[in-house]
């Protein structure tokens, strides 16, 4: 066969009358299909040898629970490699699934619903994760999170548990999450590691927050603790659908924890080091010239077990909380109303049980940080300044503060204003025709509905940042 030749067509065998052949053209080589009979080659280069064999297996060999989602509506081009876990709940897999060649799909509580596509661009492996409807995971391994409606997930995915992609969210390739939420649109670039994060903002598919690609979270301080949840936006106004989008720009990052108003533009290149609850403001953060030049190439004392500025980490911690207590009421109390169907209601049950898992993870972590807090103090009380008086009375407070603190977060959030703003807004979505997304619906409520319903919810975020009453400073929203 002639270099470069896109198709080849051969004489039948006597295994199987029909020999098909396709290929498609890949620089100077071919790659070729064939199926005969009992056996399937890949073909690549000149023709003359098959570069991979596996046999075809008769339908009644393969696995039953194979044969189940078959018969059922699954379309597996090649079904005796896909693996199917004993555990999995075939039900659970809708009509019009598709699985492409080499995916496992593992977990009792694993959902597939209808026209998602698993495994288009590399194998992918679902385990315990729920997905909604047309959800599309090029590649990769996914596990113990949830995607709703229309999410799109590039190859190479990494997402571990404690992950929610709502509503059209999507990320490119070699992306890696973890405890983290996407709100409805939240678009992702390449190559990015999003760790404990919650990003919100956007009204459309033309108008949605965006991280660059090659952007880090650091989620992980020289503390040894991970009290370091990073929000963009709200959970109060976000799930409303009508607020400016939080644009992040690539080849940058942030270091928990902080938190970004909506309609912030991160420059690309920046390492966001601080909060910015300005809504709509240009950030760019160049590094710390002050230090090199005071230094000498950035160069200083540093010791590892003193937090400089804690009450500024345990507010945004208990900020970030108060968010996720206002996302699962919002499950719990508004997103209820329109759960229809099979899918859709393990979508729901997978939501709220991240949402649990994403609180205990946190006040576990903040008090991690506490813990370290006694040896910080010591050290802060052996220096001499005012900026060490300042510490060590921050870490008096703090540390006095902790066992009432960490008993009332393990309480139910309180919500305080009066139901009559919950209540407008479930009156109103009720009343929503049933043949609306999930997201036209909130976007065709009207305007003091919506203010009404982000009443209810940033009175859920106050309950939670107000247990310390010394940390509100009358902050209870990200701007």
């Amino acid at each position: 066969m002639a270099a470069g030749a896109a198709i080849i067509r051969t004489r039948p065998t006597p295994v199987n009358d029909r020999l098909e052949w396709t290929g498609e053209r890949l620089a100077s080589s071919t790659w070729l299909y064939r199926e005969t009979g009992r056996r399937r080659d890949v073909w690549t280069g000149d023709g003359r040898s098959p570069t991979i064999c596996f046999p075809v297996q008769d339908e009644e060999t393969l696995p039953p629970f194979i044969r189940q989602l078959l018969a059922q509506g699954v379309s597996m081009p090649a079904p005796e490699t896909v693996y199917v876990g004993p555990e999995v709940q075939p039900e659970r897999i809708a009509p019009g699934v598709v699985l492409h060649p080499g995916c496992r799909v593992r977990g009792a509580t694993t959902a597939i619903g209808p026209c998602s596509e698993l495994g288009r661009e590399q194998p992918v492996t679902v385990e315990d994760c729920q997905l909604a409807g047309g959800v599309r995971l090029a590649g990769g391994y996914f596990h113990g999170s949830v995607f709703l409606d229309q999410v799109v997930y590039g190859s190479a995915g990494h997402v571990r548990p404690g992950c929610l992609l709502e509503e059209g969210a999507g990320a490119g390739h070699a992306v890696g999450l973890k405890q983290t939420i996407l709100m409805p649109w939240v678009t992702l670039g390449s190559l990015i590691n999003l760790c404990d994060c919650l990003i919100a903002g956007g009204t459309g598919r033309h108008d949605h927050g965006e991280v660059g690609s090659s952007y880090v979270h650091f989620n992980f301080s020289t503390h040894g603790d991970k009290a370091t949840p990073s929000i963009a936006g709200d959970v109060p106004r976000g799930v409303m659908l009508d607020q400016p989008p939080v644009f992040l720009g690539g080849q940058g990052g942030m270091v928990g924890p902080v938190r970004v108003a909506f309609g912030s533009t991160v420059a690309a290149g920046s390492i966001l080091r601080h909060d910015v609850l300005e809504p709509g403001r240009l950030v760019r953060e160049p590094g710390w010239p002050s230090q090199q030049e005071a230094h000498g190439h950035g160069q200083e004392q540093y010791d590892r077990c003193r937090y400089r500025d804690p009450m500024r980490i345990v507010f945004n911690n208990l900020f970030y909380i108060g968010n996720l207590r206002a996302l699962m009421s919002w499950y719990r109390e508004a997103r209820r109303l329109r759960v229809a169907g099979r899918w859709a209601q393990a979508c729901h049950e997978g939501a709220l049980a991240v949402l649990v898992a994403a609180v205990e993870e946190r006040r576990r972590r903040l008090a991690e940080l506490f813990a370290h807090l006694p040896d910080s103090l010591a050290a802060w009380r052996a220096r001499a300044s005012p900026q060490a008086a300042r510490a060590v009375a921050e870490h008096e407070t703090l540390i006095a503060a902790w066992p009432e603190l960490q008993d009332r977060l393990a309480e139910e959030p309180v919500a305080q204003t009066e139901d009559r703003s919950r209540d407008a807004l479930l009156a109103a979505l009720s009343q929503v025709p049933p043949g609306l997304s999930w997201t036209q619906a909130i976007q065709s409520l009207a305007p003091d509905v919506r203010l009404a319903g982000s009443r209810w919810l940033e009175s859920i975020v106050a309950s939670t940042t107000r247990l310390l009453p010394s940390l509100s400073g009358g902050e209870t929203g990200a701007g």
